[in-house]
This record gives structure tokens, C-alpha cells and sequence, in this order.
């Protein structure tokens, strides 16, 4: 490997505007270890104008944007897969080395390259620098983090690291948007550099993850880098969050936590947002002529629609509380304790981050998997993650326990009995991809597992624009949803149960077309406590696991006898105690996601695994929803 470098820009050297040349720069390459703030800055040069997609031929996600930078529009940056080398062990990886050296199909190569580096952590950063600069495109180095390197008493001599590595360096701060204004500078001189018969600067050939390790700590050393003091209060908190007994309590206890504020703030919030809505399709019915169109707006669409929205604020409050955990720092230590489980079951603390973000969505969970080295962990991975309780499940969870489960409080009101029901079901379907990742390494995919290695994060405040932004986002895909896939389901729903119209009549729910349907389901499911209107809502929830909410509001809001009547009560006259507690371990187990088994697909480019997937997570979740519900009926 042969290293090419540009010559030392001086970026503090304030010219005219330079003149773009006949060949301007048109892509820029953003690329940096993971947690270095990368994110942060491509936000902010982008402002957040960007776009996501996956790389053609792999399923690597990418972000690009518009800059506007140096007048211009037309600038692209490229937000590479977050890295700490770039060797080709790991489909990231492969990606970056592709699309640095222009072999990516689809995506242009890059005019140069902005390298974001972590400036509390060089000695472990720079690893990165050398292979990056070995490929030959014109390179900033940013050093990010700047404000904590000054506040927690480090110091780095930029111009001898610049020097050092034949490429510019800068000092910036991503979070506080200080220092920026060098990369529009470089930008511009980039875009019409004259070829002044100047060479960069050789590095030695470093061929090994141990050659690279050597240099950068010669190179720190050249620079005079002192790495700050890790902050006093930030040792004292990882001696209690990191012990082997305390750190595991005080996991448990903050889920606990989390969870109990979900139900105690988030089931007011909710009811009033019921009262609201109900409030507002009782007016909308008031200006409807009394007709068809009545009964197709408000019980086809209102109704169905309603029912999932209003379980908006607790899933907004789950990820709050999971976005303040992750931007303070504490989830990586989360990820290190967990790495103690996950080492007794085949796998390691790099299959926590994904299991982790299933809580948000499974599909992402599983794209995230990629990062997995070892292709037997990356596959046991893929496979248990749909068993962590997704958000999508988190509505009826919520419909059930609010309508079964009584609001009783324990140890003087710290703790609610709705709150550790909750819990339970996450248990339940942590346990259970537990179990089956220890099934899967004690036979089909038994292997070694790899080692473990993570770099914690600075304890830091989340910021209240980076929260916002987590709660916009989260928030947003949510309305969507509702108003594309879980509306289309419950206006089918909805047509089914009316049809066929005789004698311009509406047919009654048991005689319609969806009633026959159920009807014909309801044996196979009845020993599990379910009715036929369930049977029904769990055939349209293999779409989106969050619809059967909205089927359930349409098919009890057509039906006469529970017309008028909200949507827990209608299931209180309508379901054992047994049934309702049946169905909510159902789906803390069964695969009801086409778009997570779509993703099984393409990351395995197979349809055998998610055929397994589906049929062993169905199988799983009918024979525990049938001794859930023989259990309980012989008990109440």
C-alpha cells in the first residue's frame, strides 16, 4: 500500500474569493470512526436537507446532501458508514473503501475528503487517518470535540499534526458550531488548486492494524498531545454504573423507571387526546350529510385511525427517555454490561446495539447487524432481533393493560402494577431471543465469539434540539404510518364489514363478508381465548403489528352492540381475562412485520431464512398464547 498526499493548505490566510474552475468540485466524502460526531456536522452542513438510500447491490445505508457552501448548490456530501478501519472484514467497510476509490456503482467518485476525528481520543483515532490518506484524495482533517479537549485540559499542536500527516488540520466543534468556517476555505481552494509541482508528505506503509497503531502514537507524540483528564464526576458515576452488582440494579431500576413514567404521564395524555379526537369526529359528523359518506369517513376511517393515535404520547415518552440514555453516554455502558449476557448465549456486546434499536424498529435493528463481523453472529443476531418488543407492539400493550390490568400501586405509589405488567412483556421477548440465539450456537451455528471492544463516551447533557429532533422524527414516521398503511387496513376492514350492500342496505358485521372470514379462522384460534373480530385483527397485523388497533376500533365501532361504546370497554364485554393476557403474549413473540421479514431477506439475499423465522416465531407465539390462557382461565 503506497500513500499519496496534497500539500499542507494554509487556511488562515484570508484571500479574495477564489474563482471556481473549469472543473469544480461536485462530491465531498464525510468520513470518521463511529461517535466522533459526524452525524452532528452533517447536519449541520447539510441543514438537514438529505436523503437516505441504500448503496446499489448492498444494503449499507447512506446519507447525502446539499451543501451550501461557497455559493453553491450543487456541492454533494456523502455521509460514509461510521468506521475504525478500512479493512475489508466488514460490509461498512467494503462500502467506504468503494466509494473513496470510485468503485461503488451509482455513486460518484469523491473530489476530497472531510476526516472527522474524535480530539479526546487521538491515539485511537488517527488509526484511521493513515489507510484513509493512503487512497489520495485531498483530505481536512477536523479534530471535533474541540470544547471538551480545552475544558477537560487537553492540548494538541495542530500545525506540527498538520505537518505530521501532509494535510490540512483543524480544530472544530460540531456541537457548538465553532470553527466550521475552515472547510468552505478548503473547499474553494480544492476547487481550483493550481498543480505547483509541490509533493505531500510520505508516511511509511503500514500494512496492520498493529503498524498503524505504532505510528499514531509517534505521531500524537511529535504533537505534544496531552489526552484530557477524564472529568472527576465521570469516574465516580462508571465506578457504581460499571460494578459488576450495582450497574446491573441500576439498569434494571431505570427500565423500571422508564416505564412507569410511560403508563403515569402517558395514559393522561392519551385520554385526553381521545376526548380531543372523539370530540372532533363528533363535529366532522355534524357537517356530514346523513348518508353513506357518514358511516365511510368516521366508522371506516376516524374510528380505525383514532384508535392508534392516541397512543402517540407514550411512544413518544419511550423515546424520549431512550434518546436522553443514548446522547448522555449511559447506553454504551448499557452495551458493556449486556456484553456479560451475551457472551453466555454465542454472541457479544456488538449484537446489543442492534437488539437495542429493535425496541425502536427491527428493520433498522437489523440493517444495523452489518457491523457484526463474524457472519454466524451477524445471522443469530438477525434472527432474535424481531423477538425485542419493536414500538409497533407498544399500542396494544397499552389497549390491553389499561382495560385489564387494574391500576394498583406498590411501595407507597414508586411503582405501578400496569407499569411492571409492561415489563414483563419485554422480558418476555428479551428472554425469548435469548433462548433462541442459545439454541441457535449450541447446534446449527455453534462458533467462538468474538472479542468485545468499545470506546465509552464522555458523560455529557442532551440537548434539547437534538431531542426535539429524535421526538420530530419518531413522531413523523408514526403519523405517516397512520396515514398511509394503517389507513388503507382500516378502510378495508371497514368496506369488507359492510358488504355486500342488499337492497341498499349495509350487511350486519357477523353476515358480511370480513364476518365470514373471521368465522372460518375462529377454531383455530378460539383455545387461545380469541374471538373472531381478533382472529381478524391478527390477519390484517401481519401487514404492520400496530394495526390491529385500528382494526379492532372499526370492527367494534360498526358493530351495534359496542357502537357507542370505547374501545376497552368493548374488549372487557368481550374477551376473559385469559384471552386479553393470551394476546398480548402473542405478540410479544409472533413475527407480524412484512417489512422486517423483506429486510431478512435482502440481508441474507435468501428466502429460506425469513420462511424460518416467520414459521418458528408464529409456532412460538401460538403455543404460548394457548398455556397463557389455559392457565389463567382455571385461575379467574
Amino acid at each position: 500500500m503506497s500513500s499519496c498526499h496534497a500539500p499542507v493548505v494554509d487556511l488562515t490566510h484570508n484571500d479574495a474569493p477564489v474563482q471556481i474552475g473549469p472543473k469544480p468540485l461536485r462530491t465531498v466524502a464525510l468520513v470518521g470512526p463511529p461517535n466522533c460526531g459526524k452525524s452532528t456536522l452533517f447536519n449541520r452542513m447539510t441543514g438537514l436537507r438529505q436523503k437516505v438510500a441504500n448503496y446499489p447491490g448492498v444494503t449499507v445505508e447512506h446519507h447525502s446532501g446539499r451543501m451550501k457552501a461557497i455559493g453553491r448548490n450543487d456541492l454533494t456530501l456523502i455521509d460514509l458508514p461510521g468506521i475504525y478501519s478500512l479493512a475489508t472484514y466488514s460490509e461498512d467497510a467494503r462500502v467506504a473503501v468503494e466509494v473513496l476509490t470510485g468503485k461503488m456503482a451509482g455513486v460518484p467518485k469523491p473530489d476530497c475528503v472531510l476526516l472527522v476525528l474524535d480530539a479526546t481520543h487521538m491515539n485511537r483515532q488517527l488509526m484511521l487517518a493513515a489507510p484513509v490518506f493512503s487512497i489520495g484524495l485531498p483530505t481536512l482533517v477536523l479534530l471535533n470535540m474541540s470544547d471538551q479537549l480545552e475544558t477537560r485540559g487537553g492540548k494538541i499542536d495542530t500545525l506540527a499534526l498538520a505537518h505530521a500527516l501532509g494535510h490540512p488540520v483543524a480544530l472544530i466543534s460540531a456541537a457548538n458550531g465553532t470553527g466550521l468556517d475552515v472547510i468552505p476555505e478548503f473547499l474553494l481552494r480544492m476547487g481550483n488548486r493550481p498543480d505547483d509541482g509541490s509533493r505531500p508528505v510520505q508516511l511509511p506503509v503500514l500494512q496492520s492494524a498493529a503498524s498503524c497503531r505504532s505510528w499514531a502514537t509517534q505521531v500524537t507524540a511529535r504533537t505534544k498531545y496531552e489526552a484530557p483528564q477524564a472529568a472527576l464526576w465521570t469516574r465516580r458515576l462508571d465506578s457504581v454504573l460499571l460494578h459488576r452488582i450495582w450497574g446491573p440494579l441500576f439498569f434494571l431500576a431505570v427500565v423500571i423507571g422508564v416505564f412507569q413514567v410511560v403508563f403515569a404521564a402517558g395514559q393522561p395524555l392519551s385520554d385526553w387526546l381521545t376526548e380531543l379526537m372523539t370530540r372532533g369526529g363528533q363535529h366532522v359528523a355534524m357537517l356530514l350529510p346523513d348518508n353513506w359518506l357518514r358511516p365511510l369517513l368516521l366508522d371506516g376511517l376516524w374510528s380505525g385511525v383514532q384508535s392508534v393515535l392516541v397512543f402517540l404520547p407514550q411512544i413518544l415518552l419511550l423515546f424520549l427517555f431512550i434518546g436522553i440514555l443514548e446522547d448522555s453516554g449511559y447506553l454504551a455502558r448499557a452495551a458493556l454490561i449486556a456484553d456479560r449476557v451475551m457472551r453466555a448465549i454465542g454472541l457479544n456486546g456488538k449484537a446489543f446495539i442492534p437488539l437495542l434499536s429493535a425496541y425502536a424498529c427491527a428493520v433498522p435493528a437489523i440493517m444495523a447487524t452489518r457491523t457484526i463481523e463474524n457472519k454466524r453472529e451477524r445471522i443469530a443476531t438477525i434472527m432474535i432481533a424481531p423477538f425485542m418488543t419493536c414500538s409497533a407492539r407498544l399500542p396494544i400493550y397499552t389497549l390491553i393493560i389499561a382495560a385489564f390490568i387494574p391500576n394498583q400501586k406498590f411501595l407507597g405509589g414508586v411503582i405501578g402494577l400496569r407499569a411492571l405488567v409492561m415489563l414483563s412483556l419485554y422480558a418476555l421477548g428479551f428472554s425469548a431471543a435469548m433462548l433462541t440465539a442459545k439454541l441457535m450456537n449450541s447446534s446449527v451455528m455453534k462458533a467462538s465469539t468474538a472479542p468485545f471492544v468499545l470506546e465509552l463516551p464522555q458523560y455529557r447533557w442532551p440537548t434539547v434540539q437534538s431531542l426535539s429532533l429524535r421526538l420530530y422524527d419518531r413522531g413523523k414516521l408514526f403519523l405517516k404510518k397512520a396515514g398511509t398503511i394503517i389507513l388503507a387496513c382500516t378502510f378495508t376492514v371497514w368496506v369488507l364489514s359492510v358488504l355486500p350492500i342488499h337492497a341498499g342496505q349495509f350487511s350486519l358485521l357477523s353476515s358480511s363478508v370480513i364476518g365470514h372470514l373471521g368465522h372460518f379462522i375462529e377454531p383455530v384460534i378460539r383455545p387461545l381465548g380469541f374471538n373472531w373480530k381478533i382472529g381478524i385483527g391478527l390477519l390484517s397485523s401481519i401487514v404492520a403489528r400496530e394495526v390491529i388497533v385500528g382494526t379492532l376500533g372499526t370492527l367494534y365501532g360498526v358493530d351495534p352492540a359496542t357502537h357507542s361504546v370505547g374501545l376497552q370497554a368493548a374488549l372487557r364485554g368481550d374477551m376473559t381475562i385469559g384471552g386479553a393476557i393470551a394476546l398480548v403474549v402473542f405478540f410479544a413473540f409472533a413475527m407480524q412485520c412484512t417489512s422486517t421479514l423483506a429486510v431478512v431477506r435482502r440481508e441474507t439475499n435468501s428466502w429460506k431464512l425469513p420462511a424460518i423465522q416467520f414459521l418458528y416465531m408464529s409456532g412460538f407465539a401460538y403455543i404460548a398464547a394457548l398455556v397463557t390462557n389455559q392457565v389463567i382461565s382455571r385461575f379467574f
